[in-house]
């Protein structure tokens, strides 16, 4: 089994970074393969509705000169897949919500291939508006047909300077849940 991270940060083993590492060791103790995507520097646009993946049906958007490819890719390999995202103006930063349109639009127009994958959504923050970074991600794993494991709070950490989220005790608790949570529900889920 494998899960597939997705750090929306602009920042490189930011907070975000840190949170994801959190859930990760859970995920390993319980034998589960990992993978970090770092999408700090990547070239990723928002989908242009031109719909070619309803027509083409071949598991790919149809713009092709950026990184969602490899990113729906990995996705559609991937047991489980945790979005992450720094909160930026009260809501997620744009290379997630990029990889949310297209990789949901690409995933309903093939037969909803990310359907009960497990999915956890995962929030840094500094002081407000995680809630809502933390519904825009959840609601792409509810419209693609995936289950969402809990854990012991909201999958969010508090933090403004590189490595702060490891010193939110809360925070870092909620990511060690989140990852026995999620390694449980994999293993009854391929059960």
């Amino acid at each position: 089994m494998k899960v597939v991270a997705f750090n929306g940060s602009a920042r490189k083993g930011g907070n975000t970074a840190g949170m994801i590492k959190g859930v990760f060791a859970e995920l390993n103790n319980a034998g589960i393969e990992t993978e970090m995507i770092e999408l700090a520097g990547k070239r990723m646009g928002g989908c242009i509705a031109c719909f070619k993946c309803f027509e083409n049906k071949d598991r790919r958007c149809s713009v092709d000169k950026d990184f969602v490819n490899e990113c729906i890719e990995a996705m559609d390999k991937a047991d489980g897949i945790i979005l992450a995202s720094p909160t930026y103006f009260a809501n997620v930063t744009p290379e997630i919500k990029a990889l949310i349109d297209r990789a949901g639009m690409v995933g309903r127009a093939n037969g909803n291939m990310f359907a009960r994958k497990v999915g956890a959504a995962v929030v840094a923050h500094r002081r407000c508006g995680a809630m809502q970074a933390f519904n825009a991600l959840n609601s792409f794993f509810f419209i693609e047909q995936m289950i969402v494991p809990g854990s012991s709070y909201w999958n969010m950490g508090v933090g403004r300077e590189k490595g702060d989220v490891l010193q939110d005790q809360e925070g870092m608790a909620t990511m060690k849940t989140l990852g026995e949570n999620m390694a449980w529900l994999m293993k009854k889920l391929a059960a």
